[in-house]
């Protein structure tokens, strides 16, 4: 079971880790978009961090739509719908519940995946978040199905995600801002995977730690 309190903890830990990491994620983009990932997820986390207490004594369903928000209002480019849209389909997900087990983690993995697809009209393959985000939800749901707990099938999402970060360098984009280089595109990470691959590597780290 993932708890309110673990949901907290994680959205905190992502947010220090995108803090942690504004720079690189800027540089990522300096080569093939507008140069401000890093520093637009940073402000719109560090929004999140302000408003969180308005919500945390509230439902799960609710803290993850209220985070969905924060980052639709603070977020430029295209970030800022893509990861609202991310946060807000996880709260649809979840809904009131005060805990989450397995079944509902997945679930809200894949509202996740969906929503951002049908929001930014993006299919694996074309260098962007999609590239991260949709090999670790099967990699969470294969492992899921095959009778691995939480901890063990989130480890095997996040080293997905982490795969599919790196499989974006070779890629040319074919959307968003990076898909005007053309083939100048090849060669770099894309951003928006790689902040991907970031939150599940945090979830798993304050998710598995908790029990450690």
């Amino acid at each position: 079971m993932i708890s309110k309190a673990q949901v907290l903890q994680w959205l905190e830990h992502f947010a220090a880790v995108i803090a942690d990491q504004k720079e690189y994620l800027t540089q990522l983009d300096a080569a093939i978009g507008d140069a401000d990932h890093g520093i637009n997820m940073d402000r719109g986390f560090k929004a999140v961090m302000a408003q969180l207490p308005t919500v945390a004594d509230k439902d799960i369903g609710t803290i993850l739509k209220k985070v969905g928000m924060v980052l639709v209002s603070t977020v430029g480019g295209a970030g800022g719908p893509l990861y609202g849209t991310l946060f807000m389909r996880m709260g649809m997900a979840v809904g009131n519940k005060e805990e989450l087990e397995a079944s509902d983690v997945l679930a809200m993995f894949q509202a996740a995946l969906d929503g951002v697809k049908m929001r930014g009209k993006a299919e694996p393959g074309e260098k962007t978040m999609v590239d991260a985000l949709t090999p670790a939800v099967e990699a969470l749901r294969q492992a899921l199905e095959a009778g691995d707990d939480l901890h063990a099938a989130l480890e095997k999402a996040v080293a997905a995600a982490e795969e599919g970060m790196k499989a974006t360098i070779p890629m040319v984009a074919r959307k968003g801002r990076a898909s005007y280089l053309g083939e100048r595109s090849a060669g770099h990470q894309d951003p928006g995977a790689t902040s991907t691959y970031l939150l599940f590597k945090s979830a798993a780290e304050v998710w598995n730690g908790a029990d450690a």
